[in-house]
C-alpha cells in the first residue's frame, strides 16, 4: 500500500508551518499530492459564537465582517501553502472549507490516504469549533490520521516504527494503515503492554502472529513486551519505550471502547492524545 494522496488541516497556528512541513516531507518522499484544508470555523475568534448566538438578524453586519476576516486570513494562510509547495517540489491544491469544520474535514479525509492534523496545544486553546476535532475525525472519517505534536521538530518519520499492539480491531487496522508511512528499510517494534498479573500466565509473546504477517511485506519487524506493575500507564509505558528506542513514529488503534467512556475515564487514546511526544498514527 502506498502513499499517494493526503489532507493536511491548517489554520495559521503557531505549529502550522511545522504540521505542513510533515505533510510536505511526506508527499516528496512518496511523490503523494497534498491537499491544504483550511476550514473557515477554526479562523473565527474564540467567543465568536457567544458574539452572535441569539441575535441574528442585529448581528449579520458583524458575521459578514467576521468572515470577511476570516477570508483574509485563509488567503494569508493558501499563499504561505503554495511557497511551500514550490519550494519542496512537491503536488497540490488548497481548499477552504465554510461549513462545520468537524464535518468538514472528515468529508474531505474519506477521499484521501491520510489525514495530517496538529496536537491540540494547551497555551493556545483552540476555537469551540475545533475542541474535539481530533476525535471527531478520528471516528466518522474512517480513516487514519497522523497527529503532529505541539512541540518539537521531527525531521524523520517512519524509520522506526513503534506500534502498540493489544489485539483488538483498532490496533490491527493501525498496523495495517501504518505501511503508508514505514520506511522499507524501517525497524518495526510490535509492542504489548501487559500488567505483572496476566503476564506471569502468558507464554508467547503477544503480536508475534502480526509481526510475522507485517514481515511478509518485506519489513524488518520484531515482537516484544513491556511489563508494568500498574505504577504508570500502558499510554506513558508506550511513550517511555518510544522515547527509549528513538522512535520516530507511534502507531496506535485509536479508541477501542466508546468514546464517550474515553472522554469521561480517560484510557490510552485521550491520554495519548493529551501527550504525545511523537508524530502518531491513530486509526479507528
Amino acid at each position: 500500500m502506498k502513499l499517494r494522496d493526503l489532507v493536511v488541516v491548517l489554520d495559521g497556528s503557531p505549529r502550522s508551518d511545522v504540521i505542513l512541513g510533515v505533510a510536505l516531507d511526506l508527499a516528496r518522499r512518496r511523490d503523494a499530492h497534498v491537499t491544504g484544508l483550511c476550514p473557515l470555523e477554526l479562523l473565527y475568534p474564540i467567543h465568536v459564537a457567544l458574539a452572535l448566538g441569539g441575535f441574528p438578524l442585529a448581528v449579520q453586519e458583524v458575521a459578514n465582517r467576521l468572515e470577511a476576516e476570516a477570508l483574509e486570513k485563509a488567503r494569508a494562510i493558501e499563499a504561505n501553502f503554495r511557497e511551500q509547495l514550490r519550494r519542496n517540489d512537491a503536488r497540490g491544491n488548497w481548499q477552504v472549507a465554510t461549513g462545520l469544520a468537524a464535518d468538514d474535514v472528515a468529508r474531505r479525509a474519506r477521499t484521501a490516504d491520510l489525514l495530517v492534523l496538529g496536537q491540540t496545544d494547551p497555551d493556545h486553546p483552540p476555537p469551540p469549533a475545533a475542541r474535539h476535532l481530533i476525535e471527531d475525525a478520528l471516528i466518522t472519517a474512517e480513516r487514519p490520521l497522523l497527529l503532529v505534536p505541539f512541540a518539537g521538530q521531527f525531521d524523520t518519520i517512519g524509520t522506526n516504527v513503534l506500534i502498540g499492539w493489544n489485539g483488538t480491531r483498532e490496533a490491527a487496522r493501525a498496523a495495517h494503515d501504518a505501511l503508508l508511512l514505514i520506511e522499507p528499510t524501517a525497524t518495526v517494534t510490535l509492542l504489548t503492554v501487559e500488567h505483572r498479573r496476566s503476564a506471569a500466565k502468558s507464554g508467547a509473546v503477544p503480536g508475534a502472529d502480526m509481526a510475522e504477517h507485517l514481515a511478509r511485506h518485506g519489513l524488518k519487524v520484531s515482537a516484544a513486551r513491556t511489563v508494568t506493575d500498574g505504577s504508570i500507564s500502558d499510554s506513558d509505558a508506550l511513550l517511555a519505550h518510544a522515547s527509549d528506542s528513538g522512535a520516530d513514529l507511534l502507531v496506535v488503534g485509536g479508541y477501542g471502547h466508546s468514546r464517550a467512556r474515553e472522554l469521561i475515564l480517560g484510557g490510552v487514546s485521550r491520554e495519548l492524545l493529551d501527550h504525545m511526544t511523537l508524530p502518531t498514527l491513530v486509526s479507528h
